[in-house]
């Protein structure tokens, strides 16, 4: 399956390195780039790609206004935000997109996640996360917004508590990278939490002060768990979790 590709940053250079590391992995088609925001949302509009590279810091229309109007002209649209501003500038919009990856990671690493977002027909998103216990709160912004975005039918406070441990489990017994992935199928809510942490996880018995806490409190509310090794080194661990997508998005109709 080949990714169509469209490519937003108002650097050309930037650009054009992207661009040719498309074309050197393989399995890219890019369909237009744009410098700034106005021309991305009427390139998209034309085109309706499947996954766009987004740079937050635009001429004639910011990166945050961009983003709304491309989920109204290409709604079917993954969105990968490329940028190079601080985490705290970006937090904003961290949480509202399939995937975030800041300009000074290595360029494979956006063309794995846009591999990721594009070759795959179930809904999905990605969150890298930041090595510290807080940022267990944006990974349940993260889940709620694409929840409601995707339309889940599961239960979203089980869904939360499951990504809560996950993530709480990766900071505290894991090594950083982490990451949140999320995938919605016809059949379920499948949660991700990847770090470069050795070892297997594994429940811990019942406590009889705090009850069920950690991987315990996973296994009791998924229908599976489980540890898989990562791609580069490390672990996934991943959870799989009732509710469907709604009929929309089984019959491939954007949501």
């Amino acid at each position: 399956m080949t990714v169509r590709v469209l490519l937003v940053d108002d650097v050309p250079a930037l650009r054009r390195l992207v661009a040719t590391a498309l074309r050197l992995r393989g399995g890219f088609e890019l369909v237009g780039e744009a410098g700034d925001g106005e021309t991305a949302v009427r390139l998209a509009a034309e085109a309706q790609p499947d996954v766009v590279v987004l740079d937050i810091g635009l001429p004639r229309l910011h990166g945050g206004e961009a983003l709304a109007m491309l989920r109204e002209v290409a709604p079917a649209a993954k969105v990968a935000v490329f940028t190079g501003l601080t985490a705290e500038e970006g937090e904003k919009l961290r949480g509202r997109v399939e995937g975030y990856v800041p300009k000074d990671s290595d360029v494979d690493a956006l063309l794995d996640l846009l591999e990721d977002l594009g070759t795959t027909e179930q809904q999905v998103a990605v969150l890298e996360l930041n090595p510290v216990p807080d940022d267990a709160v944006a990974a349940r912004e993260f889940l709620r917004f694409h929840a409601e975005r995707w339309g889940y039918q599961g239960d979203l406070y089980e869904a939360e508590l499951v990504v809560d441990e996950l993530v709480g489990n990766a900071v505290k017994h894991g090594g950083p990278p982490f990451s949140l992935r999320l995938a919605l199928t016809d059949e379920a809510l499948r949660v991700e939490v990847a770090d470069a942490g050795a070892g297997t996880p594994s429940p811990l018995p019942i406590d009889p002060y705090t009850g069920w806490h950690g991987l315990t409190y996973v296994a009791l509310l998924a229908q599976g768990w489980g540890v898989l090794p990562g791609e580069h080194g490390g672990k996934v661990v991943w959870a799989r979790l009732t509710g469907a997508a709604p009929s929309a998005t089984r019959s491939g109709a954007p949501v």
